[in-house]
């Protein structure tokens, strides 16, 4: 069985150019040609072809593809092998990514008044404001949002930098909790979420009880806040959840 380039094209979704280009340089050679001269491509030619697109994919050089597929040491499973640990690789340093928004959605989106550099230094490589037009259509018209843009319009670096610190401790505090094995209804893990809820009040707006318990459940409902939070430690989102559900029911008992 051989296939014209223009089906091969088709099939894995490149130009017929591309393929041209990959044959002149020697990347993949067609197996075959028709009696007029026209390229045939046979099974193990797509094969080929779908190793040098996925480490294409990778941002991986032609040559570099060529010298990875050609290394006579490498077999099918040595391919396999090194694909899966660029896959895992590229896996965490997205899910890294996408906990860096998240995170900066949570605690950073509600009006940074910082220079590009400033932002950089504080928060990474990632940039809260981003976000800024989703936390406006959810909750642009609440007094908490109107409160926090109020208070955080005039912060500066360092008053970002203390918030990004007492948020870690704080982050810090619950896993050591957990890890000691304090139930989430402990004294120690209610202690912890209403330091949680006063924070949100000194730096962002009034958070009565009612409030801060509806953010607990979306830390676990919002599966993007949850993966952030549980990127700290699994189940940490839930733990925290439950430490704000004790400590309202303390406080409003």
């Amino acid at each position: 069985m051989s296939y014209s380039v223009g089906q091969v094209a088709g099939f894995a979704g490149v130009t017929v150019r591309t393929l041209h280009h990959y044959d002149d340089i020697g990347l993949l050679v067609p197996s075959e040609r028709s009696h007029a001269g026209h390229r045939r491509y046979s099974d193990a030619d797509l094969d080929r072809l779908q190793q040098i697109l996925f480490y294409r994919e990778l941002g991986f050089p032609l040559d570099e593809v060529a010298a990875l597929l050609d290394d006579p040491a490498a077999d099918p499973r040595a391919h396999l092998r090194r694909q899966h640990e660029l896959l895992t690789a590229r896996i965490e340093k997205l899910e890294k990514m996408a906990a860096a928004v998240e995170h900066a959605m949570e605690a950073h989106s509600m009006g940074i008044n910082l220079t590009p550099e400033e932002k950089f230094e504080v928060f990474g490589d990632f940039d809260p404001d981003e976000h800024q037009e989703e936390v406006r259509e959810r909750w642009g018209d609440t007094d908490a949002y109107r409160q926090s843009q109020q208070k955080t319009a005039s912060y500066t670096k360092e008053d970002w930098q203390r918030i990004q610190n007492e948020t870690d401790e704080l982050t810090r505090r619950f896993v050591a909790l957990m890890e000691a094995g304090e139930p989430a209804g402990s004294e120690a893990a209610m202690d912890a979420a209403e330091d949680h809820r006063q924070g949100i009040v000194r730096n962002h707006y009034d958070c009565g009880y009612e409030m801060h318990t509806c953010l607990g459940e979306m830390y676990v409902s919002d599966e993007r806040f949850k993966q952030n939070l549980d990127a700290a430690r699994p189940g940490f989102a839930v733990y925290l959840r439950d430490a704000i559900l004790a400590n309202a029911a303390r406080h409003t008992s």
